[in-house]
C-alpha cells in the first residue's frame, strides 16, 4: 500500500477533482482504452490525470489499433500532451485484430518507443489464468514481452488482473521471480463494490469465483446485496510477502469499477487503520 495505483476509464475523469484530496500526490492512475471511444478521448483523460497531480498511465489495446500509422499517430499525440512516459500495453478484447497488431509484444516491436518519450511500459499478468488462453501460452507471452522491453532498454512493470485468491497470487509472483524478473509487480484487486457487481466482473474476466475462494476474499454468496472490500485479500498477501523475501517488490493496483472516490476513501482509511503506509 506504500505506492498503490488506480485504474479508471475516461468516464471517471469528472470524479478526479473530488477524489484528488484522498489520493497521494504522484499516484499512478491507469486510463483504460475503451472500444467505443476515439484515441483523443484517452489522451485527454490522461492529461486530466496529469493536471490533477498524478502520474497518468494510458492503455493501448493492440487489437483495436488499425495500422502502424494509427499507432505512431497515437504515440505522437500522447507525447505532445506530455503523457507518454508511462504506458500500459495489452492485447485487448476483440477476437480478431482490427489491424496488424495481435498482442502487446507486437506493439513493442513495431517502433522504438523511447523515440516517443516512453520510459516505462506496463504489461499484463494473470495469476488465476485467462479464460481463453492456456497457461503455458501466458507464461511464454510474459517472457516475450519482458524480453522485448529489455531489448529496447525500457523499464517494465507487471500489472495483474484482479483476483480473489491471495495464495494463488503469491504462488504466481514466486514463479515470476523464479523466471528471472525482479522488477515491480502491481497486484490487481477490485476496490470496494457490491457483491453482485464483483461477481459479474469476475465472470466477465474469467476470474475464479467459487464459494471457497470468495469466502477467503471476505464476502458471502448468501449476502449478494452487500458490499465487499479487498481488506482480507491485502492482509493475506502482505503476510505472504513478509514470509517470503523472494517475492520482492509488490504493490497494489485497484480497479475502481466506476467508484474512484469510494476506492480512494477506502485506501486512505485502510492505510490509516494499519498505522500508516504498509
Amino acid at each position: 500500500m506504500r505506492d498503490f495505483s488506480l485504474e479508471i476509464t475516461s468516464r471517471d475523469v469528472a470524479a478526479i477533482p473530488a477524489a484528488a484530496e484522498l489520493i497521494p500526490a504522484g499516484t499512478r492512475i491507469n486510463v483504460t482504452f475503451l472500444s467505443n471511444e476515439e484515441p483523443a478521448t484517452t489522451v485527454a483523460a490522461a492529461r486530466a490525470v496529469l493536471d490533477a497531480g498524478f502520474v497518468p498511465v494510458p492503455h493501448l489495446a493492440a487489437r483495436r489499433i488499425r495500422s502502424l500509422d494509427v499507432f505512431m499517430s497515437l504515440l505522437e499525440q500522447l507525447q505532445a500532451a506530455g503523457v507518454a512516459e508511462h504506458l500500459f500495453l495489452i492485447a485487448g478484447d476483440p477476437a480478431q485484430p482490427e489491424g496488424p497488431f495481435s498482442d502487446a509484444a507486437s506493439l513493442i516491436r513495431a517502433v522504438r518507443l523511447a523515440d516517443y518519450g516512453v520510459r516505462e511500459v506496463g504489461i499484463a499478468g494473470y495469476p488465476e489464468g485467462h479464460p481463453n488462453i492456456a497457461t503455458d501460452v501466458l507464461w511464454a507471452s510474459l517472457d516475450e514481452k519482458l524480453g522485448e522491453l529489455r531489448t529496447q532498454g525500457l523499464a517494465p512493470v507487471v500489472v495483474t488482473q484482479f483476483g480473489f485468491d491471495a495464495d494463488a497470487v503469491a504462488t504466481w509472483v514466486g514463479e515470476v521471480r523464479a523466471r528471472g524478473y525482479d522488477g515491480p509487480i502491481r497486484v490487481g484487486a477490485p476496490g470496494p463494490a457490491g457483491v453482485k457487481r464483483l461477481l459479474r466482473y469476475a465472470s466477465r474476466f474469467g476470474v475464479t469465483s467459487s464459494a471457497g475462494i470468495v469466502r477467503k476474499y471476505g464476502f458471502s454468496l448468501a449476502n449478494l446485496m452487500g458490499t465487499a472490500g479487498p481488506d482480507t485479500f491485502i492482509r493475506s498477501l502482505q503476510d505472504a510477502v513478509a514470509r517470503d523475501a523472494a517475492l520482492g517488490e509488490v504493490a497494489m493496483h485497484f480497479y475502481t469499477f466506476g467508484g474512484l472516490d469510494a476506492t480512494a476513501a477506502w485506501a486512505r482509511d485502510f492505510v490509516a487503520a494499519s498505522g500508516g503506509a504498509s
